[in-house]
């Protein structure tokens, strides 16, 4: 089971709520936090995820999951309520980069995901859960390449990717359909051809 099939399993799960994604991530800037306060357990792997209750009429959040060196579970950390989310910052339009900030109410993290194509997609599920979960204020998404909060997200892409695939099908059958059409008009008039040179051959011989 992967990482985060697991927590979805254990963390959202048992409190009647749906995962609908999640990215590992490490801080850009480490916080200086007493030993005491962290209960000195040493590595952890951290993962903010987006998910929302099954119950109507939908909550959406984001929490943030801990999972401690040597330890196969997962720890709920501190969540905020999607609606709390002000700004998510890309930092760079230009390149795809794996570098982003999220601006909440009493809240403001800086991170780096794992792989830049990982925050492409939790950014692509982030922006179309604003628009879906959200009916007041939305949460301002700035220095994000087009692919991230645009028309080519991947459920965009996939939709486009279904619909040109049953285009091409349909073309080739009817391009194949064609060309037994015209086979069997060939077909049709070599008979007649042949049907014609047979009686005319006919005719002659007599």
């Amino acid at each position: 089971m992967s990482a985060k099939s697991a927590i979805s399993k254990e963390i959202f799960a048992p409190h009647d709520e749906r995962m609908l994604g999640a990215v590992q991530v490490k801080r850009r800037t480490k916080k200086k936090i007493p030993f005491l306060a962290t209960g000195g357990q040493g590595e952890y792997l951290t993962y903010i995820c987006l998910s929302v209750t099954n119950k109507k009429p939908a909550q959406a959040s984001i929490t943030k999951v801990k999972q401690f060196e040597g330890s196969t579970s997962f720890v709920r950390r501190s969540q905020w309520m999607l609606e709390q989310l002000r700004q998510v910052n890309g930092i760079d339009p230009h390149r795809d980069s794996p570098e982003f900030d999220l601006l909440f109410e009493n809240a403001f993290d800086q991170w780096v995901a794992s792989t830049a194509s990982e925050k492409c997609t939790f950014f692509q599920i982030l922006h179309h859960a604003c628009q879906r979960y959200l009916t007041d204020k939305k949460p301002e998404f700035i220095n994000c390449q087009s692919k991230l909060i645009g028309g080519n997200s991947i459920l965009h892409s996939a939709a486009d990717s279904v619909t040109s695939a049953v285009q091409k099908a349909s073309q080739a059958l009817n391009e194949r359909g064609e060309r037994l059409g015209r086979a069997e008009e060939k077909t049709e008039d070599m008979k007649n051809s042949a049907q014609q040179f047979a009686e005319t051959a006919h005719k002659v011989g007599n």
